[in-house]
């Protein structure tokens, strides 16, 4: 897998929205969103917080991803993956900590005017229409577009041959790593600044799993700096320019794929030895 992994970078913005540019004037629900120092691309900075009134999952959590990366959350199950992107995200109230996005604080804006500012968000379940066709799935993810869609119809077809192919078929028909294709696919019609990827090869088979590594690689060299959580740890970490391991919503373990990888108290502990 490692050879075909090679090269990774910021080379083509083609699929994703220039930094600074947003689609419309999204408006925080605590008032306008604020101006943030210099960071990382996006951030979760220092995060803790959980669900409604319920305890805290994540306990001073940080999380973030440069231009042209692709960074990778792991852990054991329960360990507040899915939570700490959905943080990010703005799904759940968050008690510390800031979200920043191209150096603008979001941490009070709400998913909607996320999307807005240029974040794409792919959940594990429920992530497609299953009644609409494969273009009609890909036309929703443009419904905060208002100039002509068709060249991003295009990069995505190009990137997911199989979805131009099946493009008139209920997506409902689709298997498993082709539905993650289409979820993924209509993320990108937003033009996003960053993808954001919630356990993308969840229930599919080995080979399926690869192949959707390699697209979402090729996702990244458009420029799309991708935030991905993942069950499939070592495969993850092999892809990842960086990577964070949670315990009990903490960081337990940070760098790069490759030190993660070689790192004995990681091998040990989550990657089975």
């Amino acid at each position: 897998m490692s050879d075909a992994y090679s090269g990774r970078g910021n080379k083509d913005r083609s699929l994703g929205r220039e930094p600074g540019v947003s689609q419309g004037d999204p408006v925080a629900k605590g008032g306008a969103a604020r101006p943030a120092p210099d960071g990382p691309f996006l951030i979760g900075d220092a995060m803790t917080g959980g669900y409604g009134k319920g305890a805290d999952i994540l306990h001073s959590c940080t999380i973030a991803v440069e231009r042209g990366e692709i960074a990778v959350i792991v852990g054991p199950n329960g360990a507040g993956k899915s939570t700490a992107m959905k943080a990010v995200f703005g799904m759940l109230h968050l008690r510390e900590g800031a979200v920043r996005l191209d150096g603008e604080e979001i941490t009070d804006l709400s998913p909607q005017d996320r999307v807005k500012k240029g974040m794409g968000f792919v959940p594990q379940t429920s992530n497609i229409f299953t009644s609409l066709t494969v273009e009609e799935n890909l036309e929703m993810g443009a419904f905060i577009r208002e100039d002509d869609i068709s060249e991003t119809m295009a990069q995505v077809y190009d990137l997911f041959p199989i979805l131009k192919e099946k493009r008139r078929q209920p997506a409902g028909e689709l298997s498993g790593g082709q539905r993650q294709q289409v979820a993924v696919g209509r993320a990108l019609m937003t033009k996003p600044k960053v993808l954001m990827l919630d356990e993308p090869t969840a229930g599919v088979s080995p080979i399926v799993m690869d192949e959707l590594f390699d697209r979402i690689i090729e996702v990244a060299r458009t420029g799309i700096p991708i935030l991905m959580v993942e069950q499939n740890a070592r495969q993850a970490l092999e892809i990842a320019d960086k990577g964070y391991v949670l315990v009990q919503g903490r960081n337990a373990h940070t760098g790069t794929g490759k030190e993660l990888l070689a790192d004995p108290d990681v091998r040990r502990s989550f990657l089975g030895g």
